[in-house]
């Protein structure tokens, strides 16, 4: 009679965290207010706010924005305000910036929605060999999250983990 195989890692209380869950599930979309300067140069405010009334904001439903000037101008600070101001009704999430900053931004997001009870204690590890656009970034920021309330981070497969951080014994 042979054996059952037992699934020791299932019953060995690791918790795995796959970043792939980090990565922003939004589409990207972007703004860039170059195209609505006059001759390329500065932003009429009249002609500014005609554009934010008459523009299609509910084509940022469920997205996350990059707000930009591609432009070598100096935009209004209120512009972007402005532009903010409508996709904080829309989008999931929206940034001034560049997109890396925008995906960053999404990735935290996603890593501050964590429901930290459930690590409470909990030996994590963070599973590597991830394809995520910014594993460094997520990794590092998870770890920030976590430490507070685990035993222990790890890094790596369950097979195979380098240890990050263990609570010390008091």
């Amino acid at each position: 009679m042979m054996e059952e195989i037992i699934n020791k890692v299932k019953d060995s209380g690791l918790i795995n965290l796959d970043l792939e869950k980090f990565t922003p599930n939004s589409n990207v979309d972007c703004i860039d207010i170059a195209d609505l300067l006059w001759n390329g140069l500065v932003l009429k405010e009249k002609d500014f706010r005609a554009w934010v009334k008459d523009h299609d904001w509910s084509k940022y439903q469920n997205t996350i924005v990059q707000v930009t000037c591609t432009a070598d101008a100096i935009v209004p600070t209120w512009a972007y305000m402005i532009i903010g101001a409508q996709l904080n009704t829309y989008a999931d999430t929206w940034v001034v910036g560049s997109k890396e900053a925008l995906l960053k931004k999404s990735v935290t997001q996603k890593i501050n929605q964590l429901d930290l009870v459930k690590f409470q204690d909990g030996l994590v590890i963070i599973k590597g060999c991830s394809n995520h656009p910014y594993s460094d970034f997520a990794m590092a920021s998870l770890v920030e999250k976590l430490q507070p309330v685990v035993k222990s981070i790890m890094y790596g497969e369950p097979c195979s983990t380098v240890p990050i951080y263990k609570r010390p014994r008091i």
